[in-house]
């Protein structure tokens, strides 16, 4: 097994498994290269949550895609395994989760950019699969750990537009097992959301969030126009000390949106 690492400092846990590493990034011909030698199976799990503008997203997402397909596709015909995201496939209608059928509606930046992406993985002669995860939380997030954090230290979790935003997630060491048995599945040539079949509305996410942390959380709602000008304020100051950032006008779209579902169910048949 070898992971194509940006940072190698950060891989030391891969190197202790046993995992060879290949320093680079989506950029890096010559590395993709390399770390795609040999493999049976490639997986794309690379991309971009956060930019300062589209170009930057569809560089990464779109760009960077079209490069490992590539350097896959000069080692024979490996099998390819695409991270993408719900976010691809646009918002869900409540109470009808995505299935991967549906024409796919982005209302981000960062959807559309991911939707590029799974777009160059299509167009390629590759067996491929493409996975749409909702939220994913455990063991190596970040973002929905830093909501935890601040439940933890203030007491307090916000729910965005009325709090009944249906919702779909993931655990990270569920998604491992899901992209593992995509590359030995009956999945070649399609399109699956992964996620568990629970689904959750925002409030009752804000609310598990406090029992989690075991204290006391208030649980508070930010209108739709509120949560579009603090948006806006976050966005305007990340571009004038040009820092790129996961939460800006552009995303309040996707952030209000009524639902973000998905069904597991073809996939949980065909990954066996």
């Amino acid at each position: 097994m070898t992971a194509l690492v940006r940072t190698p400092g950060k891989a030391a846990r891969l190197v202790e498994l046993g995992v060879s590493t290949v320093p680079g990034d989506l950029d890096d011909l010559a590395a993709l290269e390399q770390a795609c030698a040999s493999q049976e199976i490639v997986y794309h799990l690379a991309g971009l949550v956060r930019a300062r503008d589209e170009d930057e997203f569809l560089r990464i997402n779109e760009g960077g895609t079209a490069n490992l397909v590539a350097a896959a596709r000069g080692q024979g015909s490996p099998r390819f395994i695409q991270l993408s995201s719900l976010a691809a496939g646009g918002p869900s209608t409540p109470g009808r989760p995505q299935t991967g059928e549906e024409t796919p509606r982005p209302v981000s930046v960062y959807g559309r950019s991911k939707l590029a992406g799974e777009e160059v993985v299509r167009a390629s002669d590759l067996p491929w699969t493409i996975l749409r995860p909702p939220l994913v939380y455990g063991p190596g997030d970040t973002e929905i750990f830093r909501a935890f954090k601040a439940a933890a230290r203030l007491g307090l979790s916000a729910t965005l537009g009325s709090g009944e935003q249906e919702l779909s997630g993931l655990f990270a060491p569920d998604l491992a097992t899901a992209l593992a048995a995509a590359g030995v599945g009956e999945t070649v040539g399609k399109t699956y959301p992964v996620c568990h079949p629970e689904i959750f509305t925002s409030r009752e996410m804000a609310r598990a969030v406090g029992e989690a942390v075991g204290k006391k959380v208030n649980v508070f709602n930010l209108s739709a126009g509120v949560t579009r000008g603090l948006l806006a304020v976050i966005g305007a100051s990340a571009r004038l000390i040009g820092r790129p950032t996961l939460l800006d006008s552009a995303k309040a779209d996707e952030l209000l949106a009524p639902a973000w579902t998905g069904d597991p169910t073809a996939f949980t048949r065909d990954s066996g």
